[in-house]
């Protein structure tokens, strides 16, 4: 019983030790690493309370999916920042030094992170904010700070593809001034440089402005033209300044009012008053794609915060702190199970000595494991591009009642697609750009233009020259001294005037003579022109130069007039008075190659005449005679002679036609030299004005004078006139021999001298007349446009005739007598035509000639092989030789003889019939 006893106490204890050890065994499995973690938020916020109840749901659903593979398991060390920079360091100070978190959840500000990412750089503990967006928390900063939300910077491109969209020039950044408004600005202004839209003015808000405050910006805002406004602020100010410009009226038609991110992720609507002030506003936000798992965790959120009336409806911030939290739990996962410590240096006791800070032993494995984690969360792919978020979606909102109405979005790829739906359509221009369904402010449909003249400043201030002479034709400015007031008129008064009218809205304006007191001009163009830059004018109106220099300070429109400058000579009489005049027509070497080509035509037909015809085949004197007589009696067409071999008429015609061509020619040129170059300038060039050294006439007041220096110019040799009666007289007196002023100047000035001065090229380049307007003036395209439709329809030509008359039109003049002259090489084609077809006409003639007699030249080599040669006795072989010549002749004389008669007989049939 006893030995029983043992044995069964031997196998309880046993089992019993089996037992332990497997239950050890288990719990072995399950044992996970704590891993602390800080978080830093201010706890009195909306956001803050939404971040980190976000945070807890993540660390729930993490561990409950994952909850027996994982073994680590990060521990929450929440710390209220307090809404300051001071609470946000001390916080974070305290979870590094006490507590050796391991990484930070936070801070939400962008100042705060700003102190709190140097803290995380010396401590090499990952500081992860999902909420900072400032561009100026760059990672370049610290290898140990990751931004779990997108950079203001992102955006930025969003924005100034909408304004480009509408053609919009000029915007107005409204911002916050602190780190978060200030940091986006300069990115804002650089790409809307590049659609060439400016930034007029910067308005900064302080953050804990006053109501009054507010109002002060925007009364200043409402005194400004551009109407296109970009807020950058916090909902909460934001609310604050929409409420305002509701109230002062700056929330009606004409104004544009678009909101960054900032705003529109926090942008709430059930306040009625909110709805009201925000009619018609624009707002940019990141694009998140709605999938089953977020609308689960959207339910279950709403169903969780039911009783916490104090946070707000979920935003994208509280997706990014759901799935930052995700991201540093797989971090932390992924460098495994090890010892999370501390190295401790400097210690010390005091808590807030920075010298004394630990350094974690893990930091950089845990950073390099944060770069590598990836995975699909409830915002959507959720990666870090340098230490980053990054997207390249937004979506374009529209405040519509009570409802944030998308009306499209922008990606990197496409620009501005029409609607939703159709991502990869074709980006908006602006004449499209009326497809995007948009309620603007003042429950308008119509497009804002982007500026308006303000209702509460004065009429624009447009200042004119005061001229006298041909000028004044341009403007022209009238004192009456009974009511003080002045008349301006003029051609460039006109064209503005038309101008004007042609702008779709009304621009109330005032010409005002740049004149002192005596009425007499208050200064050089120059001088007007810089009043404009003072701010003294709104713009110059009348016959402005385009000019390099001047566009320093100010805008041009486009010309309104022809530019350039040209200079004017007086005419001399040139007519030919020597004897000789009529061989001046046609140079030497056509002279000579005429005469060459006129003994060659005669030669060739003495050739193809003279065995058939009688006129041609008498004695060698004669013949010669006749040939040269035939041939140049062709220059008046009178030749008696005539030819009757088919190759001779040929070649006949042939010349005819070339001796046609050539003294109609020599006509023409004659003309020519006894009339038109009557009328030649005295000089033909600037470099003849510099060798012959004359006096020069210049404009007062112009720019040409400083154009005549760069042309170096003697400066003693320039002479100034004050007018175009001025002009006339100085050419009559002698005083100066030539005269620089620009086009539309010399135009009228010749058409009314016709007879007396001509222009001489070449033209100077300048840039015409325009008008002038201050630097980035909302008014300059649309006048620059209305100038293009003026100067294209008929209306332009009845305002030069009004102010100008019916201009004459003077012949152009040549500038060289030799340009009156005929030479060689307009002829060269027609002399090589008659040369090659006397050419043929001989080679035929040969050939023909040969193949008739071809029987004598075969007759003659048979006799040279079978006869003898015969011995001539030398008494009597003249004699029989001259008697053998004599009857030859006679033969061949009655021969044409009888083909004389025979042709005459013909003859005479012919004139019978």
């Amino acid at each position: 019983m006893r030995r029983m006893d043992t044995l069964i106490g031997v196998l309880s204890i046993a089992l019993l030790l089996c037992f332990q050890v497997c239950f050890a065994k288990e719990a072995a499995e399950h044992i996970t690493i704590p891993v602390n973690v800080g978080v830093v938020l201010d706890a009195h916020t909306e956001i803050g309370k939404m971040g980190m109840k976000c945070i807890s749901m993540a660390l729930s659903d993490l561990y409950a999916s994952h909850g027996s593979s994982y073994k680590t398991r990060l521990v929450l060390n929440r710390r209220d920042s307090k809404g300051t920079v001071v609470g946000a360091a001390a916080a974070a100070l305290d979870l590094l030094k006490n507590v050796e978190v391991q990484s930070i959840l936070g801070p939400m500000t962008s100042m705060q992170a700003n102190f709190v990412i140097n803290l995380g750089d010396v401590a090499q503990v990952p500081i992860i904010s999902f909420s900072a967006t400032s561009p100026s928390l760059s990672y370049t900063r610290s290898e140990f700070f990751f931004r779990a939300t997108l950079n203001d910077l992102s955006q930025v491109q969003a924005i100034s593809a909408f304004i480009h969209a509408f053609g919009w020039k000029a915007a107005v950044p409204i911002y916050v001034h602190n780190e978060f408004g200030e940091g986006i600005i300069p990115f804002l202004n650089d790409a809307l440089e590049k659609i060439n839209t400016n930034l007029p003015y910067r308005s900064v808000i302080h953050p804990l402005a006053s109501d009054d405050e507010i109002l002060k910006e925007l009364y200043k805002l409402m005194t400004m033209q551009t109407r296109i406004f970009i807020v950058h602020m916090p909902f909460s100010l934001g609310s604050r300044l929409f409420m305002k410009a509701k109230e002062i009226g700056m929330m009606s038609k004409g104004y544009v009012w678009i909101t960054t991110d900032g705003m529109t992720n926090f942008l709430r609507l059930e306040n009625s008053a909110i709805a009201r002030s925000m009619q018609g506003v624009i707002g940019i936000k990141p694009h998140v794609r709605v999938t089953k798992r977020l609308q689960a965790f959207s339910y279950r959120w709403r169903y969780n915060s039911q009783e916490e009336a104090s946070i707000q409806d979920l935003n994208i911030y509280g997706l990014w702190a759901y799935d930052a939290t995700i991201a540093l739990a797989m971090a932390v996962e992924k460098i495994g199970p090890r010892h999370f410590s501390f190295q401790k240096i400097n210690v010390s006791n005091g808590s807030m000595d920075l010298d004394s800070l630990p350094v974690s032993t893990v930091g950089k494995d845990l950073q390099h494991a944060l770069v590598d984690t990836s995975f699909t969360g409830i915002s959507g792919d959720f990666h870090f591009k340098n230490r980053q978020l990054d997207t390249s979606i937004f979506e374009i909102i529209n405040v519509v009642g009570k409802e944030k109405k998308v009306i499209g979005i922008w990606t990197t790829e496409n620009g501005i697609p029409r609607n939703l739906t159709s991502m990869s359509g074709d980006p908006i221009l602006p004449s499209s750009a009326a497809s995007l369904d948009i309620l603007w402010p003042g429950d308008s449909k119509s497009i804002p233009k982007g500026w308006v003249i303000p209702t509460n400043e004065k009429k624009l201030r447009i200042g004119v020259p005061v001229k006298d002479g041909i000028s004044s034709k341009f403007v022209r400015v009238i004192n009456d001294l009974k009511s003080n007031t002045s008349k301006v008129s003029g051609f460039s008064i006109d064209i503005f005037d038309a101008v004007m009218a042609t702008l779709p809205y009304y621009v109330p304006y005032d010409y005002v003579p740049f004149e002192n007191a005596d009425g007499k001009s208050a200064g050089s163009y120059d001088d007007m022109i810089y009043q404009v830059y003072l701010g003294n004018f709104d713009a110059v109106v009348g016959d402005i130069t385009i000019i390099a220099n001047r566009s320093n300070y100010v805008d041009f429109t486009l010309p309104y007039t022809e530019s350039g400058v040209t200079m004017i000579v007086p005419v001399k009489d040139k007519k030919q008075k020597t004897a000789w005049v009529f061989l001046k027509p046609l140079t030497w070497d056509l002279w000579l190659t005429s005469v060459c080509f006129f003994i060659f035509f005669a030669f060739v037909i003495w050739i193809l005449e003279r065995k058939s015809n009688e006129e041609f085949g008498q004695t060698p004197p004669r013949q010669l005679g006749t040939s040269l007589w035939f041939s140049f009696s062709t220059m008046v067409f009178s030749q008696r002679e005539k030819v009757v071999t088919g190759l001779a008429r040929f070649v006949v015609i042939i010349w005819c036609f070339v001796v046609l061509i050539l003294t109609q020619s020599y006509t023409a040129s004659l003309t020519s030299m006894l009339t038109v170059s009557q009328l030649e300038p005295t000089l033909t060039s600037i470099d003849q004005l510099i060798q012959n050294g004359v006096k020069v006439g210049y404009p007062k007041g112009s720019f040409v004078l400083a154009l005549l220096r760069h042309l170096n110019l003697n400066e003693a040799n320039l002479i100034m006139y004050h007018n175009m009666d001025d002009l006339h007289n100085a050419f009559l007196d002698g005083r100066i021999a030539a005269a620089f002023d620009e086009l539309p100047y010399m135009k009228p000035f010749v058409a009314e001298y016709c007879s007396k001065y001509t222009m001489v090229a070449p033209t100077l380049k300048a840039g015409g007349f325009g008008f002038v307007f201050p630097k980035g003036s909302p008014l300059l395209p649309d006048v620059s446009r209305g100038i293009l439709i003026i100067t294209e329809e008929p209306e332009m030509s009845k305002f030069e005739t009004g102010w100008f008359g019916k201009q004459n039109i003077c012949p152009d003049l040549t500038t060289t007598t030799s340009s009156n002259r005929v030479d060689v090489n307009s002829f060269w084609g027609l002399f090589l035509i008659v040369g090659a077809a006397s050419m043929l006409a001989l080679v035929v003639f040969s050939s023909i000639s040969l193949y008739e007699h071809r029987n004598l030249f075969v007759g003659s080599g048979k006799s040279q092989r079978i006869d003898p040669i015969p011995t001539i006795s030398l008494s009597n072989g003249s004699e029989e030789i001259e008697g053998s010549c004599k009857e030859k002749e006679d033969s061949v004389i009655n021969h044409s003889q009888q083909n004389s008669m025979s042709r005459s007989a013909s003859v005479e049939d012919n004139e019978e019939m």
